[in-house]
């Protein structure tokens, strides 16, 4: 299973924890980073053995740190949250009384914590009857999902990578609309040269998507290396370059010097 369809059909207990156990193969997947951990073997860290589940406990942890923070940095079409209630949930977190999260903010009052502090509690009272709601939706028994068939895999829509930062209608991608678009473009197969990059949002972005598949997760490569892939597979690698960049697809620190996946 892709990397996205893990995370985001995560259930909210799987999201906490940090990891998913796949039965069908019978492992332990970070949800963070996609490293699993097979059951049955034992795997050695700093002197100590772990048992599979205990591994991705400590991966997660020591990897990841907190599922928390992991959470609340996701974009804000993620989460829902602005700036300012990222960080008070952060106070909060850390055990902060109300006085003291004026003086952290430097601003405000107790009574403006508050006052938050109720609307963000009304916010978790709606994403909960929403949650139930899209899960009744979603109720197996009625081999649906999200209102479809599942023998209606065509029409599903595809998932969006986290690290997407501008999510909105152009994102309402189907899988036959995918298929499609990536037939029309790779005219030589998915794994020949790109015949021309699209002018439309929606292509962009199966166009990109699909591309980001050639770059190893967990590596980083340099400038140079992210062009020599790119040219590859089409002449003008620094427009591709620029828009994988630009949509979230990938990172780069100040200098660019240095480029990895967004995960």
């Amino acid at each position: 299973m892709p990397a996205e369809e893990i995370f985001w059909n995560a259930s909210v207990e799987e999201l906490k924890r940090g990891y998913v156990f796949d039965e069908h193969n019978e492992r332990f997947i970070c949800i963070v980073c996609n490293e699993f951990f097979q059951k049955g073997v034992i795997y050695p860290s700093e002197g100590v053995l772990y048992e599979a589940e205990l591994a991705v406990k400590n991966h997660v942890k020591e990897d990841h740190g907190s599922m928390f923070e992991y959470l609340l940095s996701m974009n804000k079409k993620y989460t829902g949250l602005t700036e300012l209630q990222k960080e008070i949930l952060s106070h909060f977190k850390s055990g902060l009384s109300d006085k003291e999260i004026v003086n952290e903010l430097g601003s405000g009052s107790t009574s403006t914590i508050r006052t938050h502090r109720f609307k963000l509690k009304e916010k978790e009272k709606q994403a909960k009857v929403f949650l139930t709601i899209m899960e009744l939706l979603n109720d197996k028994d009625e081999n649906r999902e999200f209102g479809q068939k599942h023998e209606d895999k065509e029409e599903q829509l595809i998932n969006i990578h986290r690290g997407a930062t501008m999510v909105d209608e152009r994102y309402a991608i189907t899988n036959q609309e995918r298929e499609k678009v990536l037939k029309t473009y790779f005219k030589e197969g998915l794994d020949g040269p790109l015949s021309q990059f699209p002018s439309k949002e929606k292509r962009k972005i199966i166009i990109l998507q699909h591309i980001l598949k050639s770059f190893d997760p967990d590596k980083v490569y340099t400038e140079k290396e992210v062009s020599e892939k790119l040219k590859a597979m089409f002449h003008d690698f620094v427009t591709i370059r620029r828009y994988l960049i630009e949509y979230g697809f990938m990172l780069r620190n100040r200098d660019c010097s240095q480029y990895w996946v967004n995960t």
